[in-house]
């Protein structure tokens, strides 16, 4: 994916951008999509076999933007409480104490989510739609910004669950790294030979700045066409004749904050339909379901979403 309509780019993205290319080489695609999913106040699923990269970028991102980092191990032996924190008595206080989970952090690893089960992945349900836990009856409220990366192996890999419905939809996009090129892996060993560049990485935004850039995302211009063109594409999912379940009004919510972050990261303070179109298999493709004899025949949802893309009205303003 090569960035379009590049303008004025905000230094402090930039800076973000060329921080994480110093370990992670030929991804500058998903760098840009996953700084793009943490302005707009999202999460991002990565699937992808081992070894491409998944915890290399998260690591990345981490250490760039200086927050507090928690990684999350998922096994099939992992409890909800070892992700939102758990209540312990206090045999000198006579009160019990919270303590808290990993899941308090500003950018949260969220590693091989699909290896432990579907109680514990609802764990992260409210943490991801509303930046709390509750725990025996008491909500605390998570950092700001609260980011996680989950990484997930394919579904064919052996020991994995499937995320439910409810869980994607809480992504604001799924991202997929890919292998490298011959050139691109041959830089990596070059670049990795002798020390490991992620050691030395320092952080180039802060996150009082990098609040700032969020609230500036956030008011990018969106005209009245491009929302009609987002509410339009929704709709044709729900009615697809192959789509068992179409995409969610979050859905569509997720699509309009997320065209509003690419924007601000290539340098434009207004949205143009080249975003909605880029970004609609990233935040759509996860939360449609397909109908089994409809994948019979080979439909998937990024073809069923490229056809919808072709049929639908773009808007002129």
């Amino acid at each position: 994916m090569n960035p379009i309509h590049v303008e004025h780019v905000h230094p402090a993205v930039a800076n973000l951008i060329a921080n994480i290319q110093k370990v992670l080489i030929g991804k500058a695609g998903v760098i840009e999509l996953t700084v793009t999913a943490l302005l707009a106040n999202g999460h991002v699923l990565l699937e992808d076999v081992p070894g491409v990269g998944k915890t290399m970028l998260v690591r990345a991102l981490a250490k760039s933007i200086g927050g507090k980092f928690k990684r999350i191990q998922f096994t099939p032996d992992l409890l909800p409480t070892d992700v939102t924190g758990v209540s312990i008595f206090n045999q000198k206080s006579m009160e019990f104490e919270f303590r808290e989970g990993p899941l308090f952090a500003n950018v949260v690893l969220a590693d091989e989510i699909n290896r432990t089960s579907p109680k514990t992945q609802s764990a992260l349900l409210e943490a991801l739609e509303e930046r709390s836990v509750t725990v025996d009856g008491t909500t605390y409220p998570l950092a700001r910004p609260f980011f996680v990366m989950a990484t997930q192996n394919p579904l064919e890999y052996e020991g994995t669950f499937p995320l439910p419905e409810a869980q994607l939809d809480r992504f604001l996009m799924q991202l997929r790294m890919g292998y490298p090129t011959i050139e691109e892996e041959t830089k990596m060993l070059g670049r990795f030979s002798g020390h490991n560049p992620l050691d030395t990485l320092e952080a180039v935004v802060s996150i009082e700045e990098l609040t700032q850039l969020q609230e500036a995302a956030a008011k990018v211009r969106v005209s009245e066409g491009i929302k009609e063109y987002i509410v339009r594409l929704c709709h044709k999912t729900r009615e697809h004749p192959f789509v068992y379940l179409g995409v969610s009004p979050r859905g569509a919510l997720a699509l309009y904050r997320a065209v509003q972050a690419l924007a601000f990261v290539r340098g434009r303070d207004y949205v143009i339909p080249d975003d909605v179109k880029e970004l609609v298999p990233h935040v759509f493709a996860h939360r449609m379901i397909v109908k089994p004899e409809a994948r019979l025949d080979g439909a998937t949802a990024d073809r069923i979403l490229t056809v919808i893309l072709a049929e639908t009205r773009v808007p002129v303003n």
